[in-house]
């Protein structure tokens, strides 16, 4: 089966600083593949690379068939990859209701997005009681799920989610892993970088440790949730 995603041998630099040294991997229609791994690993800077918000020295990268290589970011998104990114970045002053509206912001299909909007709500009720309210005044937790809401919007065919967890409160936290679990039950393709190692690859078909730029462990979630070393470096096991 051709995968959704496949990434091979990507190196990206900032300047002269090799972020990510000739990484490849590969996402099928289905799937949760996640990448772990401590911070400065090169994970984040493979996504923005993805999306076209940075561009790769070497390297190709191919989605549903296609080359993503010079892509301007806005048609990677109507291509059907979409992008929650770490830190969040919504739009503070305005409302959830127009967060989500300008996740949908390449689409004409204005009963399908109402529909979304509705979905939206239904996966996140919170966002549904304060539609009207500025996001700014949403908690780090309600944020997220605004940001993931906002990345459906598009309807993508594979969504990338950078650090969902990151700053939650554990009760958050679980709630997020569980829309993730909901999500790919629904058919959702996700691509999840998270530090939070033990819940990704519980939720992981397949998973990559990262270390300076490079993935230097691969498998299963299962098996890397077994793997001595990953249990010694990510889970804090003696």
């Amino acid at each position: 089966m051709t995968p959704l995603l496949e990434v091979t041998n990507l190196r990206v630099a900032y300047g002269k600083i090799e972020a990510v040294k000739g990484i490849s991997l590969t996402v099928h229609t289905g799937q949760i593949v996640t990448l772990i791994g401590t911070n400065g690993a090169g994970k984040t800077t493979t996504l923005r690379t993805l999306s076209g918000l940075l561009r790769p020295t070497t390297g190709t990268m191919h989605f549903d068939g296609r080359p993503l290589t010079g892509v301007p970011a806005h048609r990677i998104v109507a291509r059907g990859l979409a992008h929650s990114p770490e830190g969040r970045h919504i739009f503070p002053r305005l409302t959830i209701a127009e967060n989500l509206q300008l996740g949908a912001f390449l689409r004409k299909d204005t009963d399908g997005i109402a529909h979304d909007i509705r979905h939206a709500y239904e996966l996140f009720p919170i966002l549904g009681e304060r539609a009207r309210q500025p996001a700014g005044t949403l908690s780090g937790g309600e944020q997220q799920m605004l940001a993931m809401a906002r990345a459906l919007m598009s309807r993508p065919k594979l969504l990338m989610l950078d650090e969902p967890s990151m700053g939650l409160s554990p009760i958050m936290m679980q709630k997020i892993m569980a829309t993730i679990r909901e999500l790919k039950a629904a058919g959702t393709t996700i691509l999840l970088v998270e530090q939070n190692a033990q819940a990704a690859l519980t939720l992981a078909d397949h998973g990559h440790v990262m270390e300076t730029g490079r993935i230097v462990l691969s498998g299963t979630g299962t098996q890397l949730l077994g793997d001595e070393s990953v249990r010694k470096a990510y889970l804090g096991e003696d």
